[in-house]
């Protein structure tokens, strides 16, 4: 029960947010991958006109709710490394691998820094700034190569602590259950996006039901957590 309290203190109201953002600005910008821009001079561009979107499309959130995610990952991996140590420590490891993966190689700031510095070039300059965009794109563009670690170990960390679950008796099976069909289908868009990018606009299929589910998956985490945590707070007071 302790390691359940600690998963609640945890802060997934943050990551309810950040998961909900995602969700709502991904659905406002049209969910069109192949409509991104695809140089960085158009990037660049782009950052010009807003800022914030540029930033989204270089999955500056997704950094964000992958950095405040960590102390749930953790209490997870309390929670559950009684029910199966190997399987919760590689959950942990993944997500934690991932997610350092994911912010060192971001490069949403360092492309608005680029941005600012290319609209006030001289023209010789700006064909230097827009290679060292191109660099950065390579890099960082979501879709690519670069990112692609980034994205499927964190993934692939959900998904095994939603089969953990399923061995636990902290959560309910339907929690478990929508885990794992939300991840796989996150699981089948980031390989899409990555290794079929023609087929970029069927990947968005994958992508936007299996946000709802690790949305429906997360907040029914918290549920379940804020009444383990009001259970254990009535009982300390007995």
């Amino acid at each position: 029960m302790e390691k359940c309290l600690c998963l609640r203190r945890s802060g997934c109201h943050p990551v309810v947010d950040a998961v909900v953002a995602d969700i709502v600005i991904g659905s406002s910008a049209g969910g069109n991958l192949s409509a991104l821009p695809q140089t960085a001079i158009e990037r660049f561009a782009q950052f010009q006109q807003n800022a914030w979107l540029g930033l989204y499309n270089l999955d500056l959130l997704n950094a964000v709710n992958q950095l405040i995610s960590i102390p749930v990952y953790f209490a997870l991996y309390a929670a559950h490394r009684k029910t199966n140590k190997p399987l919760a420590l590689f959950g942990l490891i993944s997500f934690l691998l991932g997610t350092t993966i994911f912010v060192a190689n971001n490069t949403a700031l360092p492309m608005l820094d680029l941005s600012r510095k290319y609209a006030a070039a001289i023209e010789p300059q700006k064909s230097l700034l827009a290679a060292a965009g191109e660099a950065m794109l390579a890099r960082g563009e979501h879709g690519g190569l670069g990112v692609f670690f980034s994205f499927i170990l964190p993934t692939l960390s959900a998904l095994t602590f939603s089969f953990v679950m399923l061995q636990g008796k902290v959560f309910s099976k339907a929690n478990s259950y929508i885990g794992i069909l939300g991840n796989v289908l996150m699981v089948l868009y980031i390989v899409l996006v990555t290794f079929a990018p023609a087929v970029k606009g069927m990947a968005m299929a994958f992508a936007m039901p299996g946000g709802l589910l690790l949305l429906a998956w997360i907040v029914m985490l918290t549920i379940r957590l804020f009444r383990l945590g009001a259970s254990r707070e009535v009982n300390s007071h007995e």
